[in-house]
């Protein structure tokens, strides 16, 4: 299913499988001046295919290599011979086709491989230039996009929710504080946040500012827990509640306690 809007010269293109629920997970892509900036999930690659027949696109990043985010790649790559960019720690990974859970498989698919070259330091369109920023708390090899004439920050999975409540086991919660700070002290007086789900914060350097600060709590008062000795489940349990109903549906992949395990070690 897809499901696509515009916000000033932007096309953003919601994706996900359709259940007999709905949707479970949206992603999304974005589309201006002829960069698509991630191409969503295996499932909807031939929906995207459709949408975007008519539609001018020249090139292709990928803000990290999760199958969420390159599914569409080898149908673009093969039906438009389209350049792809990515982090060049995500190179391989996109190169390869992955292994995934069952949750993962049946929600967004397993994405072919396809052929991706590392970004330069900026991306250049007909008219924009967009500069390519290192954000690896998400997970390693993960990108935004910035480009500074419009204030636009394309920050892929870096910023989901302004008050997360769970994470993959990946992810580095010390290092989402860093990526969050840097991304709010780019230069211009504007800063709009195009999230990696299809979501627009108009107010991006607020938001990230304010998820930062709560992360930098969360770490604080889970290393005095910690010290006062609580195992990572207690401080979940005091700090966040009950475990997120997320975590029995990815098998523990997404759960409140790996937010909590990554604060933890988080450096201060």
């Amino acid at each position: 299913m897809i499901s696509a809007y515009e916000f000033e010269d932007v096309t953003i293109i919601r994706m996900g499988r359709d259940n007999p629920g709905g949707v479970i997970y949206w992603t999304a892509g974005c589309l201006v001046d002829g960069l698509l900036i991630d191409t969503g999930c295996a499932h909807i690659s031939q929906e995207l295919l459709a949408f975007l027949a008519d539609k001018r696109v020249e090139v292709i990043v990928n803000t990290h290599y999760h199958e969420d985010h390159v599914g569409a790649n080898r149908a673009l790559q093969d039906k438009r011979g389209l350049r792809i960019y990515a982090h060049r720690e995500s190179v391989p990974l996109i190169g390869l086709r992955p292994e995934l859970s069952r949750y993962r498989r049946e929600v967004w698919g397993i994405p072919d491989a396809s052929d991706a070259m590392p970004t330069p330091d900026t991306i250049n369109t007909q008219s924009r230039e967009f500069r390519v920023i290192e954000t690896p708390g998400h997970c390693r090899g993960h990108i935004a996009l910035f480009e500074q004439s419009a204030g636009h920050v394309f920050s892929g999975d870096l910023y989901v929710t302004p008050t997360p409540k769970g994470a993959r086991p990946e992810e580095d919660v010390g290092q989402l504080v860093r990526d969050m700070r840097g991304l709010a002290e780019l230069e211009g007086e504007r800063l709009v946040l195009f999230t990696g789900v299809g979501s627009v914060v108009e107010d991006g350097r607020a938001a990230l500012r304010d998820c930062a600060s709560g992360l930098e709590h969360l770490i604080a008062v889970s290393k005095q827990l910690e010290a006062d000795g609580l195992s990572p489940a207690e401080i979940r349990d005091r700090i966040l509640g009950d475990e997120t109903p997320l975590a029995a549906l990815t098998d523990g992949d997404f759960s409140a306690e790996n937010l909590i395990r990554s604060a933890l070690r988080a450096e201060t």
